[in-house]
């Protein structure tokens, strides 16, 4: 049985309250405030939680436009590449500018939106199919974290944590990462809504969102590109999440598929409590011991992909 939209707002927007409030104010709440709890409130609570946000809702926005353009549900910035070019490109820049914030913000940009167009073209070139774009992503993915452990490995100081960069975290989230990240988060899924009534014309087919007046290749290659930096913005905050992207947009197909721009108030809304609970599990499972958030998501994500797989084939009737 399918919920309400409505429904699910409300639902989304009280867990989002209570989370937020759960996520700054837990352990804190009922204690003197100190000099010691204010800067754990102000230097290391605020700045996760509102990283944890605006990752939850980079990430799961990239891969609803990602896979609604694409047409393809399987697609995510975690399994086409994109988060491991940004990746690549933040150690990299890194190197040479090691305390630029910007630099490694600017840095994320170019490695997603490089990783993505070459996914698309190698795609492109070996006959676009929703089975060439998945390998395509991760031939790209692969070689990007090639990359990844190369530069580690040479020059282990760029990183705090291997480990933690890899799977991604809030445990060391920059608060000048922020500053340049979620404006540009916030600007690309505003444009991203702008666009939504186009992005809807490509569930009828390219024929006939071209037929309708849409320019189809310059207008998916727009929303990738955008999908691109929502989701190097997110690495930049906080390493390699993965998975996001691909269970989000997916929970909220299958409410109905009413139009992207709704998807998209949706995405915003649960990726940040998803992220913001995945956080808080990680934290307190095994404590005082804290997970990489990023490990839980693989623990929860790895199965919901062959899920999606084996959903897929039966709907084909394979």
């Amino acid at each position: 049985m399918k919920i309400k939209r409505r429904t699910l707002y409300f639902i989304g927007t009280a867990l989002f309250v209570i989370l937020v409030f759960v996520s700054v104010f837990a352990g804190i709440v009922g204690k003197e405030f100190t000099a010691a709890s204010r800067l754990i409130f102000f230097k290391i609570r605020i700045p996760r939680t509102v990283a944890a946000v605006v990752c939850g809702a980079a990430l799961s926005v990239s891969g609803l436009v990602l896979q609604t353009t694409l047409n393809n549900t399987l697609a995510s910035p975690g399994i086409i590449g994109i988060n491991s070019g940004a990746g690549f490109f933040v150690l990299v820049v890194s190197l040479i500018f090691p305390f630029g914030a910007l630099a490694k913000t600017l840095g994320a940009f170019a490695g997603a939106v490089i990783a993505v167009l070459i996914v698309y073209f190698i795609s492109e070139k070996a006959g676009v199919s929703k089975t060439t774009l998945i390998l395509a992503g991760v031939a790209v993915s692969s070689l990007m974290s090639a990359g990844i452990d190369v530069v580690i490995t040479l020059h282990p100081e760029i990183v705090a944590d291997k480990v933690a960069f890899n799977l991604g975290g809030f445990q060391n989230v920059s608060i000048s990462s922020l500053y340049f990240a979620t404006p540009v988060i916030m600007a690309g899924i505003v444009i991203l809504i702008f666009l939504s009534g186009g992005i809807d014309l490509f569930a009828l087919g390219d024929e006939a969102a071209y037929g309708l007046g849409l320019n189809v290749r310059a207008y998916r290659i727009a929303c990738i590109l955008i999908s691109g930096i929502l989701a190097g913005c997110a690495v930049s905050i906080c390493g390699l999440l993965g998975f996001v992207g691909l269970i989000i947009p997916n929970f909220i197909r299958l409410s109905g598929k009413p139009n992207t721009k709704s998807n998209i108030f949706m995405c915003v809304i649960f990726g940040a409590d998803f992220l913001i609970l995945c956080d808080l599990i990680a934290r307190f499972l095994f404590y005082p011991y804290e997970l990489p958030v990023g490990l839980f998501l693989s623990c929860l994500g790895s199965p919901f992909f062959i899920w999606m797989l084996i959903r897929k084939k039966k709907r084909l009737g394979v």
